[in-house]
C-alpha cells in the first residue's frame, strides 16, 4: 500500500486532521469531505482535495503527500490549483497542504519561492510532529503512521487497550499497522496487539447497522401482519425482520472490508438463514478474502 493513500483514508475519515495540519479549524470537518478530482481538458488529476460540502466561506484544501524527492512537484500542484480554482462558478478562498517525511526530501523549482511564502500554503514535515498531541479527532492516527514502528505499536496497542466499538477504527489500525510491518500477517499483528478475541457483535458499528436492519424488518412485517391479518403472518414478518437486519449487518460489514459484492455473494446474502448469516460476520474479522467469509 502506498504511503499517500493512507493519509487519504484518513483524510476522508478524520477530515479534522487535514483542516488542523492546513491551519483551519478543525471543527469544521463536518461541512467537508475528502475525494480526488479529475480536471479532463489538462489532463490534470488531483488525488486530494477536501471541499467544503455546501456554499459559506469555508476554503477549499488542496492535500499532496510527497515521500520521494521530486523536482516537479510545486510546478504541478499550483497549475492544478488555480485551474481548479478558475473552474469554479465563483472566486473561493483556499488552502495547499503539503506533506513530507522530513524537510530533506522537499525540492523548489526556481520561481517557486514567494508561492510557497503565501499564507494559504502549509508545508508540513511530518517528523516534527512525532511526539506532538492534539485533541483533533483522528491525530492518534496520524501518530501511528508517521511514528516509529515500535513506539506506533505501544500507540496502537494503547488504542486498543480503550474500549472498542468502532470497526473502521479498529480495521485502519490493522491497515496502518500491516503497512508499517509488511512481513507479518494481519492475524500476527492481532495477535500483537492482543485483539484476536474481539466480538465483532460488540463493535457500535455492528449495533447500529444490526438495530437498523431489524427496524427495518419489524416495520415490513408488521405490514405484512396486518395485510394478511393472521397471527402466522406477523410472526413470519417478525422472523424475516431478524433475516434482513443480519443480512444488512452482513453486506455493509463485508463491503466495508472487501469492496463492492460480486453477484455471487449477494445472492449466498439473500438466500441464507439468520443463523447462517451470523456465523458470516463473526467470521468477518478473521478472513483474509470474501471467499473465506463464505467458507462452510
Amino acid at each position: 500500500m502506498k504511503t499517500d493513500t493512507l493519509f487519504h483514508e484518513l483524510f476522508r475519515q478524520w477530515p479534522a486532521v487535514a483542516l488542523d495540519l492546513a491551519g483551519l479549524d478543525p471543527g469544521r470537518a463536518a461541512h467537508y469531505r475528502f475525494r480526488s478530482e479529475e480536471l479532463k481538458q489538462a489532463a490534470f488529476r488531483i488525488d486530494g482535495v477536501l471541499s467544503p460540502i455546501e456554499d459559506g466561506d469555508d476554503p477549499h484544501v488542496f492535500i499532496e503527500v510527497q515521500f520521494q524527492p521530486d523536482d516537479t512537484l510545486y510546478r504541478r500542484l499550483f497549475a492544478e490549483i488555480f485551474l481548479y480554482l478558475q473552474r469554479l462558478a465563483h472566486p473561493r478562498e483556499w488552502r495547499a497542504l503539503v506533506l513530507y517525511p522530513s524537510a530533506g526530501i522537499e525540492r523548489i523549482p526556481r520561481g517557486y519561492a514567494n508561492l510557497l511564502s503565501l499564507p494559504e500554503v502549509r508545508r508540513v514535515d511530518l517528523g516534527v510532529l512525532s511526539g506532538q498531541d492534539s485533541e483533533t479527532p483522528g491525530w492518534d492516527l496520524l501518530r501511528l503512521i508517521v511514528d516509529d514502528t515500535d513506539v506506533a505499536l505501544a500507540r496502537a496497542a494503547g488504542m486498543i487497550q480503550r474500549p472498542v466499538q468502532d470497526l473502521e477504527l479498529l480495521n485502519f489500525i490493522e491497515t496502518i499497522l500491516i503497512y508499517k510491518l509488511p512481513r507479518s500477517s494481519r492475524e500476527e499483528i492481532q495477535a500483537m496487539l492482543g485483539i484476536t478475541d474481539i466480538d465483532l457483535r460488540q463493535t457500535r458499528f455492528y449495533q447500529e447497522v444490526l438495530a437498523e436492519g431489524r427496524q427495518e424488518g419489524r416495520r415490513e412485517g408488521r405490514q405484512e401482519g396486518r395485510q394478511e391479518g393472521r397471527q402466522e403472518g406477523r410472526q413470519e414478518g417478525r422472523q424475516e425482520g431478524r433475516r434482513m437486519g443480519e443480512a444488512l449487518v452482513l453486506r455493509r460489514l463485508l463491503i466495508r472490508r472487501f469492496g463492492p459484492l460480486p453477484e455471487w455473494a449477494e445472492l449466498r446474502i439473500q438466500q441464507a438463514p439468520p443463523e447462517r448469516l451470523e456465523a458470516w460476520a463473526e467470521r468477518l474479522l478473521d478472513a483474509e478474502s470474501l471467499s473465506a467469509v463464505f467458507e462452510t
